[in-house]
């Protein structure tokens, strides 16, 4: 009896917090297309989360590269086929593993600290503080880092594709010997259009999944410091959590389009 209670209560919170992050997003909509338009704290929010992030991204994108080179090499060496070693590495990045990897980075990176930064200023009261003084805090606050992670993680995910394949490139120019341009030449022969669009496409939500539920949480924080560690956690985990569901979706609609 008690489990059946706890298992009730927490669907029903489940449940609530999807009601009233749907209804979040729909504001979002609504507020994003209404005059005035916060174009300086946009391109603030752009700077900050593109700049800071940069290097993560970079570094675990090359680390990728190395790493599934390296692990991959010795089984298609074995079977006499490491001319497909570029061509492989290549389609999986781009399709796949650059795009997860690197907003799964950006949600622990730019999500946490959404989370944390409107979490600690319901805390301290500067949101009420702007309602009183006529100033529209979801407008300036959220619409403006939703905005902006819808943008930028894109880039960040072409970035840190393109720093991965380099990274590949380096390792099989050591081990194999194979030229700079022979290597990229192979690695875009094999890449289509149906690779890159859907890639490129589902990176888009991912950023707007990364800034909603960082915004989510961290603007409807409760009071204490407490609350501020539990929004900048929970908007991580539910982000991961989200980042997969979406993907899977996109890879379900994709390849119901690879085979029409």
């Amino acid at each position: 009896m008690v489990l059946i209670n706890t298992i009730n209560t927490g669907l029903k919170a489940f449940f609530i917090e999807i009601g009233e992050l749907s209804y979040f997003t729909l504001k979002y909509f609504k507020e994003s297309t209404k005059p005035p338009f916060e174009f300086k704290e946009l391109l603030k929010q752009c700077y900050l989360m593109g700049n800071r992030s940069l290097l993560l991204v970079g570094i675990t994108g090359f680390i990728i590269g190395l790493v599934l080179t390296l692990q991959t090499r010795p089984t298609l060496t074995e079977f006499g086929a490491v001319s497909w070693m570029p061509s492989m590495v290549g389609i999986s990045i781009v399709r796949e593993i650059g795009p997860m990897i690197t907003a799964l980075v950006c949600a622990g990176r730019i999500g946490s600290g959404i989370g944390a930064e409107l979490g600690s200023m319901r805390v301290t009261e500067q949101i009420d503080a702007m309602e009183v003084s006529g100033t529209n805090p979801f407008k300036y606050l959220v619409v403006t880092r939703i905005t902006a992670t819808t943008l930028m993680v894109p880039l960040l995910i072409i970035v840190g594709d393109a720093i991965a394949l380099y990274g590949s490139y380096l390792v099989e120019n050591l081990k194999g010997d194979v030229s700079f341009q022979l290597y990229f030449n192979k690695v875009f022969n094999a890449l289509a259009y149906g690779d890159i669009v859907p890639a490129t496409i589902k990176s888009f939500f991912f950023g707007f999944a990364i800034g909603l539920v960082g915004c989510f949480k961290g603007y409807y924080c409760k009071k204490g410091t407490v609350g501020v560690g539990k929004a900048a956690n929970s908007a991580v985990v539910f982000t991961s959590l989200l980042l997969f569901v979406i993907d899977f979706i996109a890879v379900f609609i994709a390849d119901i389009f690879y085979e029409l």
